[in-house]
Order: structure tokens, then sequence, then C-alpha cells
């Protein structure tokens, strides 16, 4: 985490803005990084987020949709993937800390919606999640779960407590005044050492519970070794055209009980569609054969990797 000095904190934004963005990246980066680095290294996957040195991108962590539009994300697990180059994307993440509870759907929506096109671009993009720390509606937590997101949520009170224990106040009335909310950040960043960050994060998962993380991370190796149990693949052709002179001829054409359609064809388009063991599907409408030998080589990869997992 970046620490900025206290005046370019004042210029820059509010201080209680900052004081959210110093919790956030203390989840992003002290919490959700580490707990998702023990999956990848469980999966023998790589792990990608902004901490992360990469030749292969610039300071962002971008994938393009099925459209061609590159969207930021904050965590996603990769097959293949190395510090080099970039491997073959099996899950995407995003994360955040709200203290309070407005516009919660807003937000539910926003990162839901970031995700979902993952799902349709990538047949190994077996799992997408939020993970979310502080004031999150629940209407907003049924907005995520109901699109068939994950959600990882920790309550604000035991972030409150985590901070807590290292001496650090981050909540406060929304009355107070700003002056009185700098303090409170210049109080949590003479605090904030690494060492600090650290103690935080495994306090935390003391007040909330090892489980509520196991169980999190069951979650995503369930998803990501879930096999193809159906494998269905449709060639879609296109007959004629046939070609008439007149409008009343093309009536004359289609008013008849059965039309006859030429008999040679050409294949327009191919649909690819995968049921997986845990009920989830994948489904896609493909132009060329060449892409879906590469559609079904990508889950054959992933197939292959978590097998050999097992054996070993």
């Amino acid at each position: 985490m970046v620490t900025k000095s206290t005046n370019d904190t004042e210029t820059l934004s509010s201080a209680g803005h900052r004081l959210g963005q110093v919790v956030g990246d203390w989840w992003e980066t002290q919490v959700m990084y580490p707990l998702l680095k023990e999956v990848a290294t469980s999966l023998n996957l790589f792990l990608d987020n902004r901490v992360v040195q990469r030749s292969c991108r610039n300071d962002k962590v971008q994938w393009a949709d099925v459209e061609g539009n590159f969207v930021d994300y904050d965590y996603v697990l990769e097959l293949n993937g190395s510090a080099d180059s970039k491997g073959i994307p099996v899950a995407f993440l995003e994360s955040f800390w709200r203290r309070g509870a407005r516009h919660s759907k807003d937000k539910a929506r926003d990162d839901t919606n970031k995700l979902l096109p993952m799902r349709d671009t990538y047949p190994t993009a077996r799992f997408l999640a939020i993970a979310a720390c502080g004031e999150f509606t629940e209407p907003a937590r049924e907005y995520v779960r109901s699109r068939n997101v994950e959600l990882f949520f920790i309550s604000k009170e035991k972030i409150i407590e985590a901070f807590s224990s290292i001496g650090a106040t981050i909540d406060y009335p929304d009355s107070l005044p700003e002056p009185k909310k700098r303090e409170l950040v210049r109080d949590l960043e003479s605090k904030f050492t690494l060492a600090n960050q650290k103690l935080a994060a495994v306090n935390l998962r003391k007040f909330a519970g090892q489980n509520a993380f196991n169980s999190f991370k069951q979650k995503i190796h369930s998803s990501l070794t879930s096999t193809p149990q159906e494998i269905r693949i449709y060639s879609l052709a296109r007959f004629g055209p046939i070609v008439f002179n007149s409008i009343e001829s093309a009536s004359d054409f289609l008013s008849k009980p059965n039309p006859t359609f030429p008999a040679n064809s050409k294949i327009a388009q191919y649909e690819y569609e995968v049921t997986f063991s845990d009920g989830s599907e994948f489904s896609r409408e493909i132009r060329n054969f060449n892409d879906v030998v590469n559609v079904n080589n990508d889950i054959l990869l992933l197939v292959n990797h978590f097998n050999k997992l097992i054996e070993k």
C-alpha cells in the first residue's frame, strides 16, 4: 500500500475518503490477496493483482470481454500464467470496503455486471466473486447472489474490531468535523506499519472465524474443479438463397404448404454448450470451426490440470 503524506491527503481528498482508501487497500492487499494466494498455491494457479509485477501488462489488471472491451479487475486466477505471460483465466474477483450502507445496491449492480461478461467470454472462467467488507445491505447481497456470483462478506463490526486490536479507530459519526477526521487519518497512518497491517489481518480471521475464510476457499476449489458432464456442439446451416424477381413471386413461394429450399447448404455458425458437475453451464455462439476447437481445448486444459493435481 502506498501511503500519501498528510499534506497530500488534505489537498487531494477529504479525510473521510482517505480513511476509506487506507481500509480498502488493507482489505485488498493484506486480507484478500493472502487468502487467494493460498488458493492459487494449492491449485497451482497464478494469482494476478495490482501488487504483482508482470512484464506482460501495464499497472492495471485488464481483460477483454467477448466484444473486445477491456475492463479492470482486482484479482484474476490464471492457468499457466507467469510473470512474463498471461495464462488462461479461471476466476475473476472484485473487492471493496464500505463504511456506510448508502448506495449499496448500486455498488452491487456495478461490480456484478462488471464480472458477468467474463463468464460468457471465457469458458474456463468457472468462478466469479465479490469480496466485500463493511456495510453492505441484504438487498445488495441478494442482488449479487441472484446473479450466480459468489459473495464473501465480513461485517463492519469485525473490521472495526480488527483495527481496534492495533489501537486504531476507523469509524466515526457522519457529523464529525473535518479536522477531527484528519486526526483519525494521521493516527491510523502512524500506527499502520506493515507489521500492524498483517497483525490486523490475522486478528480479523480470529474475530470473523477461520471457518468463514475456509468456506470461501472451498467454494473456489469446488467451482474450479467441477468437471464437464455433457458437451453439446451444434452446427447451424444456411440454405439458399432463393432469388425472386418480384415481391409477388416471393409471396407465391411462401404461400405454398411446404415451400422447398435448396438442398445444398453452408455452415453459418456453431453453438458450443457445456454443463458442469456443479450444475453451471457455458454457452457460446461461434462463427468458425477453429474457434470451436480453441474453446474446447481451453476447457480440456483446465480439466487435465486438476486431474493431474488429484492424481498427485
